[in-house]
C-alpha cells in the first residue's frame, strides 16, 4: 500500500480539545449561559433573516458590526476585528504575529486554547507558572518576558480555569516589559464582563495592547459562536491580511448587531449569575473543600476528603455534569463548576453535598 500523508511532526503530537458532552439533567462543565437569549432579540432575527440575500456574499468588512462595537466601547470601527468565535480571534492574530521562528508565552495554568492554537500555527510555546493560589505577578511577568522575548504574551483575566482576577499591576508591568522585546500583548477576556475590570481601559494606538472578547458567555449566544477583538489600527490591519475572505457570515453579522440593541437584558443576567456566583461560593465554603474566588461564572474547587475524579462521577451519577480539570497541570483533583440557573445550582449543591457524604468510591468511567 502506498505510504499514508504525514501532518506536520508538531500537529501529530497534539490531541484536539476535549469537553464531555454528555445527556444530562443539569450540565454545568461549558461555561455557558444558563439563559437564552432575549425573546424581542430572537423576534427581530427572525425578522432579519427573511431580508438577509443569502445568494449573496457577506460583507467582507463586517462594516456594521464593527460599528455596532465601536459605537459602545468608544473606539474606531478599525479598531474591531470580529472573527468565528473568540478561538478564530486568537488563531488569526497568531497567524500574523506567530508562526515558525516566533514564541507566544502563557502563565499555567490557563485556557488551553491559547497553547493548543499558538502550536497548531507552528509557534514555539513557553510558560510560566502562577502562584499557588493561582495568582499572577508583575515580577513573574517581566522575569519571563526578559527571558523569553515572546512575540505574543497571553494573560488571562478572568483566568479559565481558575476564575481569578489580574492585579492591578500586572497589565501595565507586560506593557512595559513588552516595550523592550517588541511584543503583543493578547489578554482573554472571554469572562471579562462578570470582573470589576477590564483592559479595554489601557486601550491605545500606540500600545501593542489587544484585547478579545466574546458573545458566548453573558450574550447567551454560545451557538452563535461569534468573538471579537479591540485594539490598535495598525495591529488590526494585519489580522485583515491573513483572515479567510468572506470569513463571517451574513447570518453572524446581524445576529451580532441585533444582540448589542439588548444590553440591557445582558446587564441583568450578569448580575443575576454574579449574585448566583456568590451564593454558590459561600455554599462550597461551608463543604469539606478547597475554594478559590472567581471573577467569572464559573468556580474551581478541589475535594479535600475524596479524589476530584471520585466526586466527578458522583455528581454524573446524579446527572449533573461538571468540568474535571484533573487534566491541567497545577489543577490536579480539581473541579470546576458553571454558574447555572438557581434551580440548577440548588441541584448542583444537593447532590455534592450527598457525593461528599457518601463514604464509597465512584467507579472509573
Amino acid at each position: 500500500m502506498p505510504e499514508r500523508p504525514s501532518a506536520r511532526p508538531e500537529i501529530a503530537a497534539l490531541e484536539g480539545y476535549h469537553s464531555p458532552q454528555v445527556d444530562v439533567e443539569v450540565r454545568l462543565n461549558t461555561n455557558e449561559s444558563p439563559f437564552p437569549p432575549p425573546e424581542g432579540w430572537v423576534d427581530a432575527l427572525a425578522d432579519a433573516l427573511r431580508d438577509l440575500r443569502l445568494n449573496r456574499y457577506p460583507d467582507r468588512a463586517a462594516g456594521e458590526l464593527r460599528g455596532a462595537l465601536a459605537a459602545r466601547y468608544g473606539v474606531d470601527a478599525q479598531q474591531v476585528f470580529c472573527a468565528n468565535g473568540s478561538n478564530e480571534v486568537l488563531q488569526t492574530v497568531l497567524l500574523a504575529y506567530g508562526g515558525p521562528g516566533r514564541t507566544a508565552a502563557v502563565f499555567e495554568p490557563t485556557y488551553a486554547m491559547h497553547a493548543q492554537i499558538a502550536r497548531t500555527t507552528g509557534t514555539r510555546v513557553v510558560a510560566g507558572r502562577r502562584g499557588e493560589e493561582f495568582e499572577l505577578t508583575a515580577a513573574a511577568v517581566r522575569d519571563l518576558v526578559a527571558a523569553e522575548r515572546p512575540d505574543v504574551l497571553f494573560l488571562c483575566s478572568p483566568n479559565n480555569p481558575t476564575g481569578t482576577t489580574d492585579a492591578p499591576d500586572v497589565l501595565p508591568a507586560a506593557l512595559e516589559a513588552l516595550d523592550a522585546s517588541g511584543g503583543l500583548l493578547v489578554v482573554d477576556e472571554a469572562y471579562g464582563q462578570f470582573a470589576d475590570s477590564s483592559a479595554v481601559d489601557l486601550l491605545d494606538d500606540e500600545r501593542p495592547l489587544v484585547v478579545s472578547r466574546t458573545f458566548s458567555k453573558t450574550w447567551a449566544l454560545a451557538g452563535l459562536r461569534l468573538g471579537y477583538l479591540l485594539g490598535p489600527a495598525w495591529c488590526l490591519a494585519e489580522l485583515e491580511k491573513v483572515v479567510l475572505p468572506y470569513h463571517l457570515d451574513a447570518f453572524k453579522q446581524v445576529a451580532g448587531g441585533l444582540a448589542l440593541r439588548h444590553e440591557a437584558a445582558m446587564g441583568e443576567r450578569v448580575a443575576a449569575l454574579v449574585a448566583e456566583r456568590e451564593r454558590v461560593t459561600t455554599a462550597l465554603g461551608g463543604l469539606p473543600l478547597r475554594v478559590w474566588p472567581s471573577g467569572a461564572n464559573f468556580v474551581l474547587f478541589r475535594p479535600e476528603a475524596r479524589s476530584g475524579h471520585d466526586v466527578w462521577q458522583g455528581l454524573l451519577d446524579c446527572s449533573v455534569l461538571v468540568r474535571n480539570c484533573a487534566s491541567w497541570e497545577g489543577l490536579e483533583g480539581c473541579l470546576r463548576v458553571t454558574i447555572g440557573t438557581a434551580a440548577e445550582n440548588d441541584r448542583f449543591l444537593a447532590a455534592l453535598g450527598e457525593v461528599l457524604d457518601d463514604t464509597t468510591e465512584g467507579t472509573e468511567p
